[in-house]
């Protein structure tokens, strides 16, 4: 099977029903095009198209198909309107005898014909080379370059396949998008035997085939890693963002075995961001994707394993040993755990919200989204930094972007200098003390209810749009009660475990608790799921950077 680095030949298709016509046709094609193309034959139409699909299915290309007339079940014109539906580019060549001419005249209007042959066509060098010689120069002048990326179909309105954009997008897995609804999207549908009740559907750079594929399922068929090496480690880090990926790099790098397990994507909400201008060493500023990629791609070099697509479901101290165990039910154990499983967005309380998510109202999906706001009127609840980026990112293309913030203006929650560029940006409006009530539509957002908290009016307005970036809560209901929290739900440290001056009831050490270190010695935590940590991108971090000092002060000591 052609792997995803090379470049498969492409494939000169000949179909007759005769074997021993079928052989000699071969034969001529192979003596002159064999080294630049792949000869493939079949002996009837009905195999012919199987193979066409297989061949879609893997991104190989079609340059010339050559069927004869007479075939039984299925003849050369039926096979060749079926086969445009598959490879439209191709050129059509009917083999004919002196008897059948009428019908290839006829056939030029049914199936856009290119050319018919009369049979027998020795020598070739005279009747068949030169024709087959045109056709392919004809086919090199249109743009027919191999595209090696995975194919994903789906629905513009399906929640689901939204999600799998998403995941591919902030995996850095390449991929196209066709929507079912359009000829291309159909044809690959086709190909697949699928009818698009069922979406989305995936086929990788191999040919495989996924049809509304699990998380992981698709992550180890993408060539992302979903299992663990061994079963135990230094140090586990449960989280991909940026603290996750700060300690991973210093964890690997001083040579500690270190493993990332990350649910969906590395990059946690910092990697969702269009722009991020205020972290050290970007004065022209980095998007989220660019600063997670270089980050993941500098912690594998150090030898930290990255696994994707594991959901962590619980933490346990065995003596020793730290003991991580995943939804699948199977576990890793380590000395040390870093816990920087991070934050997610909250969920947005207004009517029909939840039932129109991902079709229409997104979280935090604003990169993956925005080419298809080109022309559109976007709607954007939340005024911190996170808003204010996708506002100016989604204003590149939107008719108009509308801010919906609660609060009576963006300073108490947003960095000065994006509020400068949202002023500046003439396509951007600010609507303070709005909410949004409701969100109407059948099938995909249409209209939002939204109120002003100061007059109590309602107004209904139009738009397909609404991306909702109004605080986060921590993601640690996992945890249980396996380490102190706080009321929220963030994860208590250091001094705020003995904020009376006492360690938590159950520590038993002599020491106190380090300042990143949670009420299970040898467990750290960084980043956004931290009481009181500064929810910025360079102080997660150095956080992360700083649990992996205090990890080897603690494995000195046990």
């Amino acid at each position: 099977m052609t792997q995803a680095t090379e470049t498969p030949r492409t494939v000169i298709m000949t179909v007759d029903d005769d074997p021993g016509v079928s052989r000699a046709v071969a034969r001529d094609l192979r003596r002159r095009y064999g080294a630049a193309y792949r000869i493939v034959r079949a002996e009837s139409g009905e195999s012919a198209l199987q193979a066409l699909r297989e061949l879609k299915l893997r991104g190989d290309l079609v340059a010339v198909l050559m069927a004869d007339h007479r075939m039984p079940q299925m003849n050369g014109i039926e096979f060749l309107e079926q086969a445009m539906d598959i490879y439209p580019g191709a050129r059509r060549v009917l083999l004919t005898a002196y008897a059948d001419t009428n019908a290839a005249i006829d056939a030029i209007n049914v199936v856009d014909l290119d050319h018919y042959m009369l049979k027998p066509w020795d020598p070739p060098e005279e009747k068949l080379y030169p024709v087959l010689d045109d056709l392919l120069q004809a086919w090199r002048t249109d743009d027919h370059r191999p595209v090696l990326s995975i194919k994903l179909i789906g629905h513009r309105w399906s929640a689901r396949s939204s999600e799998v954009r998403e995941f591919l997008a902030r995996n850095q897995v390449p991929y196209r998008w066709y929507s079912a609804d359009e000829p291309e999207g159909q044809r690959l549908l086709s190909a697949a035997g699928q009818d698009g009740q069922r979406l989305p559907v995936v086929i990788t750079t191999d040919g495989a085939l996924l049809v509304e594929p699990r998380t992981a399922d698709l992550a180890a068929r993408v060539g992302l890693a979903t299992i663990p090496a061994t079963d135990f480690y230094d140090l586990v880090v449960i989280g991909g963002g940026p603290a996750g990926l700060g300690a991973a790099v210093y964890g690997a790098s001083e040579g500690l075995r270190t493993v990332l397990v990350e649910r969906s994507a590395t990059g946690g909400q910092a990697g969702q961001s269009s722009r991020i201008e205020n972290y050290l060493g970007f004065p022209d500023g980095v998007s989220g994707g660019q600063l997670t990629d270089r980050a993941r791609r500098q912690a594998a070099k150090f030898g930290a394993e990255i696994l994707t697509a594991r959901e962590v479901t619980g933490l346990e101290a065995n003596g020793a040993a730290r003991v991580v165990r995943f939804s699948d039910g199977s576990a890793i154990a380590a000395h040390s755990v870093i816990l920087a499983t991070g934050v997610s967005y909250r969920q947005l309380v207004a009517l029909g919200a939840d039932e129109l998510t991902g079709c229409g109202v997104f979280y935090g999906s604003a990169l993956t989204e925005a080419v298809s706001c080109e022309g559109h009127d976007v709607y954007i609840v939340g005024g911190a930094n996170s808003a204010g980026q996708a506002a100016m990112h989604l204003s590149r293309n939107a008719k108009s972007v509308t801010l919906l913030v609660r609060g009576p203006s963006l300073a108490a929650s947003m960095s000065h200098y994006l509020i400068q560029q949202i002023e500046q940006t003439p396509n951007i409006r600010l609507r303070c003390g709005t909410v949004v009530e409701a969100a109407h539509g059948a099938g995909h957002l249409e209209q939002l209810t939204l109120r002003d908290t100061h007059t109590g009016q309602s107004e209904l307005v139009d738009t397909q749009w609404l991306f909702v970036f109004i605080g986060a809560d921590p993601r640690t209901d996992w945890l249980n009660d396996t380490v102190l929290r706080d009321r929220r739900g963030f994860i208590l440290t250091g001094p705020d475990l003995t904020s009376d001056g006492r360690p938590p009831t159950d520590w038993e050490l002599e020491r106190p608790p380090y300042h990143l270190e949670t009420s299970i010695p040898g467990v750290f935590v960084a980043g956004d799921a931290r009481a009181e940590s500064a929810k910025r991108v360079a102080s997660a971090v150095g956080e992360g950077a700083m649990s992996v000092m205090l990890v080897h002060r603690y494995l000195e000591q046990s």
